[in-house]
């Protein structure tokens, strides 16, 4: 009989979905996923701050987002491996150990270079607590409650936006930025502490091998894509030495593109031959299920869009409409209440009705939103923009959570470990390429015009017009994306 992965195979679920057992499990991964977001969102206020205080130019400082979220999508396809090889306890650990270990560093870090490095261990324990808590909820709730617990699940996930923006403006008026992170370190540490206590090593392992060379060629294919995006815009400047500095510019994108191009083509035939055997490091043969596809490629594109859009806005206010840290952070709190406070209504209504009474307006109301803000100014209204972003927040809501129930709920369940591999992956180099791109686009754009207030909302324009027309394909993707119940017949799940 074949050995089960770390994941939890326990008891059948109670008529309220799971065991009590299961729910401590999955409030403590919940409570884990919390920090880690928390950790993210403060940083997108700060930034503009660390420009300053470091030194430093937006180009440079958006890497302390995009370093975060690269990292995140070289670990993640590795975490099906690590599903499969150890433990929910050793997982769970592992993962807590480095996202601690990584928030000291920066909690003592000197400068910019070693809170890179910091963000980089961070990442590490993020990206394996993600994909570990995503899969142990697909185990264990049976489908008819999968909506309604993705529900529940996004009012702990929304606290964290909401809190951290607004914790983030306080401490950097009152105590600086080390702070950030001195305040979550004691949460993490206490998470460490009571996970290591409370999980059980439920399940079995399987001996997975690990392939290196598919690690390797994963870290090259989306790294250099990511970095080349983020070489957009990089030789703009003045001087003398403009037209050199844009020369190599463009010769490192294209370079970079180029390596990411082909590293992401060998990691590909690479999984495709070791799958075969059963040995790959991310098995993609759940791209077999249509809808998984479907809904893994809105969710990139969703997410492309929404990470450049949510690290833009803060530097918009700050730069542009010179709002302090504090009024940042209070100015999207509003949208990821009603987030959160939306969360068990979606959960109930896909279960109910399925994915495109959620998925439709959703995508309609992120689009024009966005549209609304490629027409930003100088004088825009302050109101205006927080009423904006909590419309924005409320499309969001009604997109991630189907997305996410119905991706993961259209692969068979010895794929979970994989599936929710590949959605992290999906949506953490999204995500990244959006901020490279959006960034650097609006630092582009700005430099061309000269610098000062108009020409950062002329950057802040084009970029957020970037963003729109990115997102005008979830319309359409909207009407494709079927719940998993309601799939096509002839199209199986992955097996």
């Amino acid at each position: 009989m074949a050995a089960t992965t770390g994941i939890p195979t326990a008891p059948p679920a109670t008529a309220s979905g799971v065991t009590a057992e299961q729910s401590r499990v999955i409030w403590l991964l919940l409570t884990a996923a919390f920090v880690a977001i928390l950790n993210e969102t403060t940083m997108n206020v700060a930034i503009p701050f660390l420009i300053r205080d470091l030194g430093i130019t937006a180009v440079a400082a958006q890497w302390l987002t995009t370093a975060f979220m690269l990292t995140m999508a070289v670990v993640i396809p590795i975490t099906g491996f690590l599903l499969q090889r150890f433990t929910t306890r050793q997982v769970f650990i592992a993962a807590m150990t480095l996202f601690s270990a990584g928030t000291l560093v920066a909690f003592l870090a000197p400068g910019f270079e070693l809170l890179v490095v910091a963000r980089v261990i961070q990442a590490s324990g993020t990206a394996i607590m993600l994909p570990l808590l995503m899969t142990t909820i697909m185990t264990i709730v049976p489908p008819q409650q999968r909506g309604r617990m993705m529900g529940r699940v996004s009012i702990v996930m929304a606290l964290a936006p909401a809190i951290g923006p607004t914790m983030s403006g306080l401490v950097l008026q009152s105590l600086g930025w080390h702070w950030i992170f001195g305040i979550v370190l004691p949460i993490a540490l206490v998470a460490l502490f009571v996970g290591a206590r409370w999980i059980h090593n439920l399940g079995e392992t399987r001996k997975a091998p690990i392939d290196i060379l598919s690690v390797i060629l994963s870290a090259f294919g989306f790294g250099g894509l990511v970095f080349g995006l983020s070489q957009i815009g990089g030789g703009h400047g003045g001087g003398e030495d403009a037209a050199a500095a844009q020369s190599a510019s463009t010769v490192t994108l294209v370079a970079s593109l180029v390596v990411g191009v082909v590293g992401l083509t060998l990691f590909v035939l690479r999984q495709l031959r070791l799958q075969k055997g059963g040995t790959a490091l991310l098995d993609l043969r759940v791209f077999r299920s249509l809808n998984f596809s479907l809904s893994v490629t809105q969710l990139g594109v969703m997410s492309l869009a929404f990470f450049g859009t949510i690290t833009l806005l803060p530097l918009y206010l700050q730069t542009v409409l010179e709002k302090t840290p504090l009024e940042t952070g209070l100015a999207v709190l509003p949208g990821s209440l009603a987030m959160g406070l939306a969360g068990p209504v979606i959960g109930r209504l896909y279960d109910r009705f399925g994915t495109q009474v959620l998925l439709v307006p959703g995508a309609v109301i992120t689009s024009g939103t966005l549209w609304f803000y490629s027409t930003v100014g100088t004088d825009t209204s302050f109101v205006l923009l927080i009423v904006a972003q909590t419309v924005l927040s409320i499309g969001l809501a009604l997109s991630f959570t189907p997305l996410f129930t119905a991706s993961l709920g259209s692969v068979a369940p010895q794929f979970y470990s994989y599936g929710s591999a590949v959605v992290g992956t999906v949506q953490q180099v999204a995500g990244a390429a959006g901020i490279a791109l959006l960034v650097t686009v609006m630092a582009s754009v700005s430099a061309s015009n000269g610098g000062g207030l108009e020409a950062d909302a002329a950057g802040a324009r084009m970029a957020f017009m970037i963003a729109a027309i990115v997102s005008l394909p979830l319309i359409v993707g909207a009407f494709l994306i079927r719940k998993p119940a309601d799939q096509i017949e002839g199209v199986p799940l992955a097996h």
